[in-house]
């Protein structure tokens, strides 16, 4: 039985999210639309017109709420501990970033379609990129890897954005972004190797 490598970027960018959550917990309300604004929240006025498009990447580390933060982290972990396992470290962490502000990207068009701004963030972005780096390397490996399979990454997607779309307070744009940016960006990344696997079992 082949033995995988911890998960060490999946666990670092889980735990920067925990940790930047509890900091600014501790001085003001998550929740609050405005507090966060001041903490690096995306808010395409400010892009737009002030030039602050640092806040593509700083919203990708900010979640409005306990619930917000655990729903993601836990996606985060299960699903990035696999993808991380396929890309590599380094990879798979641009994948991440990369996919996030894709997310972002598409987001902020929507927004200036619609000219409807709202205060967003969150990593769910970069998540759904996991999602469709995922995809890709489950179709290039006949439908499955491990335990996950095409089928069961379908599923999780269609509860996924139908959640999305039937709450209010959702970003779909952002999942959708990511999604798509995801599956480029691992058709460039993704290298398909050979060998026999297990169940993930960690040192």
């Amino acid at each position: 039985m082949q033995q995988t490598r911890k998960p060490i970027i999946t666990i670092i960018l889980v735990s920067v999210n925990v940790l930047i959550f509890i900091w600014l917990s501790l001085f003001g309300m998550t929740e609050d639309a405005a507090y966060m604004l001041q903490h690096g929240a995306m808010y395409l006025p400010l892009v737009v017109e002030k030039g602050e498009y640092y806040r593509m990447f700083t919203c990708i580390f900010l979640h409005f709420g306990f619930q917000h933060l655990m729903n993601n982290m836990m996606m985060l972990f299960f699903l990035g501990s696999i993808l991380e396992e396929e890309l590599g470290w380094w990879r798979y962490g641009v994948l991440y970033i990369i996919s996030g502000i894709g997310g972002n990207v598409l987001s902020a068009l929507y927004d200036l379609r619609t000219g409807y701004y709202v205060v967003s963030a969150g990593a769910s972005g970069a998540i759904f990129g996991i999602i469709g780096a995922l995809f890709l390397i489950i179709i290039k490996n006949r439908g499955r890897i491990g335990n996950l399979s095409g089928r069961g990454m379908l599923f999780m997607v269609a509860c996924s954005l139908y959640h999305g779309f039937t709450s209010t307070g959702i970003d779909n744009m952002a999942h959708i972004g990511g999604i798509i940016t995801g599956f480029l960006v691992a058709v460039v990344l993704y290298r398909k190797h050979d060998r026999k696997r297990s169940t993930l079992e960690w040192n």
